[in-house]
């Protein structure tokens, strides 16, 4: 009896092309339709949230202004408001959105993170799971995919949705994962499909599109992920099923939380998210409404919304401010806003993403968002855009300006103190202003906090109230010295953005390695010349230095908390002696898998930014 091999699964479905114009920025936009999931009260909460950080921000602002104007006001005194009255108010606005947050969920009007219900009978039309993928792991893609195509199955989803792995890799990494996914689509229990591009035009934005032109008519939806994403099935045909139930929504962004931490830094970042990050999101959610935003990633969208809407233009002028739009997932939500798409954004169990394993990994991926965000600030004058969405643009950009005004604010403040003598920091903010900065600062992490302990259930996941107490100091030691090496780390960043430096966009480093202070302290020089120049201070006036000592300190100290944050031995150390406890995720991890190919060497990083 000859055995005959079964025959391969066919690598793409049939083509349905599905027209994705690109769009007229500033012209009329199309006509749009009614929304009708909008909140109540929409402009009444946001008018709300404006006017107390208005009011906050200017009662501050005034008592700095009468302090300093009581013997007239010099031009080094209008610098400082200058910068003082805008950065304020931006911690007041977190402040403000964090603390609605807080009170939505501790009083259960808002359930926090839940479990969607994913009734499969419920779909009716067929959806697309995207995972695009660029010179990533093979093995940990492909374990990634075999566990979310698994539970999609066992939640009943297998007969609408399939999983698409669209590759813009190189030649080398495309047979490697053509190979994989030979093996892993015989045995899936759902559809899947593997696209390899062979020319990574216009990246992650153009990845998608391409497939929507191709495929998009024969699928209602789409999710998008991204290589390091994981989603449960019930997540996922929940989503769906929400989809179908109101056909004037364009997309649906979920909140992540962070899975796979190894390294001290990741489990630091992990706890935070998990501690702070549901108040921040609850606040948001309460403003958002309709127009909330897209994080690229973790989202489902309605693909003939996309196509229509979202065909992203070249924005004039070179790199790094012109050509493509990099953080495109911001201008994508925004213009299904303008076509009159609802954009929200839920709070559901069963999303996860990685985070960089180190602080050098995030400063790399942070200076490809600056580049990105700081394109949107041609873009607020955009035609047709909702205000809200412009907010959003606006929030983004402003994000990465804060911290070269933080470093311009402390540096015109010893200025000041310069002309007007020693022991003139402290009377620069009035008590009230420094004792009412320090709520601002400290006031969401003692929210999350009294969140963790309210509820019993919520504090055994976070390992007990004892778990919790030891932890909450550590992690804001850490914040506190980690603060000053991202302000010069964006402030180098953006100096190289002025001039013209783009940022380059290579594959994001997951795995996890101990970084060397050898390694790292050339990168560090701007952090340490400014930290010693800031400690010399003590010799002007001791108060002065008192006031900056976590700045000098934390920039003094930078190399060795570099490399001790980036060690996965002292994370599992932290685990086993119960700090940075969080709740178990909902959907099986997919393993680690140790990978063949070499690490890239942590000089060609780019570590924070070529000047």
């Amino acid at each position: 009896m000859s055995m005959t091999a079964l025959p391969s699964p066919p690598m793409l479905p049939a083509e349905a092309p599905l027209v994705m114009p690109v769009q007229n920025l500033y012209g009329n936009p199309p006509g749009a339709r009614e929304v009708l999931t909008s909140p109540h009260g929409m402009l009444v909460k946001r008018l709300l949230l404006l006017a107390l950080t208005a009011v906050i921000g200017l009662a501050a602002s005034s008592t700095v202004r009468m302090e300093l104007s009581r013997d007239g006001l010099d031009w080094v005194e209008v610098t400082l408001l200058v910068f003082f009255v805008p950065l304020f108010c931006w911690i007041t606005f977190g402040f403000v959105s964090s603390a609605i947050g807080f009170l939505k969920l501790i009083t259960g009007e808002h359930p926090g993170f839940t479990v969607l219900p994913s009734p499969a009978s419920s779909l009716r039309h067929r959806i697309a799971v995207l995972m695009p993928v660029y010179n990533e792991s093979v093995e940990e893609v492909f374990a990634r995919a075999r566990a979310m195509t698994n539970s999609i199955a066992a939640s009943g989803g297998a007969p609408w949705i399939d999983f698409f792995i669209l590759s813009d890799s190189n030649p080398f990494h495309g047979k490697r994962e053509e190979a994989a996914w030979r093996e892993l689509a015989a045995e899936a229990p759902i559809k899947l499909y593997y696209r390899r591009r062979e020319k990574n035009v216009a990246r992650k934005p153009g990845n998608i599109a391409e497939w929507v032109r191709r495929f998009g008519a024969s699928y209602e939806c789409m999710l998008i992920l991204d290589a390091d994403s994981m989603m449960s099935g019930d997540a996922i045909v929940g989503m769906a099923s929400i989809m179908e139930e109101r056909p004037s929504i364009g997309l649906l962004q979920t909140v992540p939380m962070i899975t796979h931490a190894r390294t001290l830094f990741q489990r630091w970042m992990q706890f935070s998210s998990e501690a702070y990050g549901p108040i921040a999101s609850a606040g948001l959610l309460w403003w958002s409404g309709s127009e909330a935003n897209f994080w690229g990633h973790n989202a489902i969208v309605r693909t003939r919304a996309f196509a229509e809407s979202c065909g992203l233009p070249e924005l004039p002028g070179k790199a790094p401010f012109g050509g493509h739009v990099l953080s495109h997932d911001m201008l994508e939500s925004a213009l299904l806003r303008r076509r009159g798409w609802a954009v929200h954004m839920v709070m559901i169990g069963g999303s996860y993403e990685e985070f960089p394993p180190t602080i050098v990994d995030m400063a790399i991926r942070d200076r490809r968002w600056m580049q990105g965000n700081l394109q949107h600030l041609q873009l607020l004058g955009s035609f047709g855009l909702h205000w809200a969405s412009r907010l959003h643009l606006l929030i983004g950009a402003s994000a990465y300006l804060t911290s070269p005004g933080w470093l311009l604010l402390i540096l015109t403040m010893i200025g000041q103190m310069a002309t007007r003598g020693t022991g003139s920091f402290v009377t620069l903010a009035p008590p009230s202003v420094l004792a009412l900065t320090v709520l601002l600062l400290f006031g969401p992490k003692l929210m999350g906090t009294i969140w963790m302990l309210a509820d019993r259930d919520r504090r055994r996941s976070f390992g007990g109230a004892g778990a919790i107490l030891r932890t909450v100091p550590v992690e804001i030691v850490l914040g506190m010295l980690l603060a000053p090496i991202t302000m010069v780390t964006q402030t180098k960043a953006l100096l190289g953005l002025l001039l013209g430096i783009s940022a380059s966009w290579n594959t994001q480093v997951r795995g996890a390695r101990r970084i060397t202070v050898r390694e790292v302290l050339p990168d560090l020089r701007e952090h340490l010349l400014l930290g010693t120049a800031l400690a010399a201070t003590a010799f002007f006036d001791t108060t002065t230095a008192l006031w900056l000592s976590p700045i000098i300190v934390g920039l003094l100290i930078s190399p060795w908390l570099i490399s001790l944050t980036s060690s996965e031995a002292l994370g599992s150390r932290a685990a086993a002696a119960r700090f940075f406890r969080v709740p178990e995720p909902g959907i099986t991890e997919a393993p680690r898998v140790p990978s063949p190919e070499p690490q890239v060497p942590l000089m060609d990083r780019n570590l924070f930014g070529e000047l």
